[in-house]
């Protein structure tokens, strides 16, 4: 199949220095606001790479919970291969796509366990079929079939019938620490601008221009 015909010209908008925020953090929170005023499906959507400790790569795409200066939090099973990888090596990289927008934003850092405290205070504001599910899934492994996995959900179901659901102690959040930021605008010509943050301190942050 040919695809040398799909081509998209960008003509949105523009980027320059003098538009970045000193802080990636407050540039990253600038352009995830703007995603969310534009109604994009899941804007907190992003692609999450890890690798083991051979250097096998894997991705796939998990929501961002919440993000603040200390860095950006998601949710998992630990016994997951994205878990296990991350025991095994934690540097990880994320990439934001927001189309729409013409925008990409990719952060690279290190993952980290998030407390028990923190990964409590955000399960129990789960729907509760979601807080089952937790239970229910054990992430990555081989199943024999969909039906063994929802009879599963019903007995887990009877199971916490009365009161709340307990915090599984194989489950909870990962927090990224970012190392480097990119922010990418697309514009015409595959003439894009790209701008980096690469950190030098715990408060300071080189922003460089890259060639498209």
């Amino acid at each position: 199949m040919d695809l040398g015909a799909l081509r998209e010209d960008y003509t949105r908008n523009g980027l320059s220095r003098e538009d970045l925020n000193i802080s990636p953090f407050k540039q990253f929170e600038k352009w995830f606001q703007q995603a969310c005023e534009a109604e994009l499906p899941e804007p907190n959507a992003m692609s999450l790479a890890t690798a083991s400790s051979q250097g096998e790569p894997s991705l796939r795409t998990v929501l961002l919970k919440y993000f603040d200066d200390k860095g950006f939090v998601f949710f998992t099973n630990y016994e997951s291969k994205k878990a296990q990888q991350i025991a095994e090596n934690p540097k990880v990289a994320i990439l934001f796509l927001w189309l729409p927008l013409e925008r990409q934003v990719k952060i690279q850092g290190t993952a980290t366990k998030i407390t028990t405290a923190e990964s409590l205070k955000y399960f129990v504001t789960r729907p509760r079929g979601s807080q089952l599910g937790a239970w229910c899934s054990s992430q990555s492994s081989i199943i024999t079939s969909r039906q063994l996995l929802e009879m599963q959900f019903e007995e887990l179901k009877q199971k916490f019938d009365q009161g709340d659901i307990p915090l599984p102690s194989f489950w909870g959040g990962y927090r990224i620490i970012p190392r480097r930021f990119e922010f990418w605008q697309g514009r015409p010509n595959r003439l894009h601008d790209r701008f980096s943050y690469t950190i030098k301190d715990q408060e300071n942050w080189e922003i460089h221009r890259l060639a498209p």
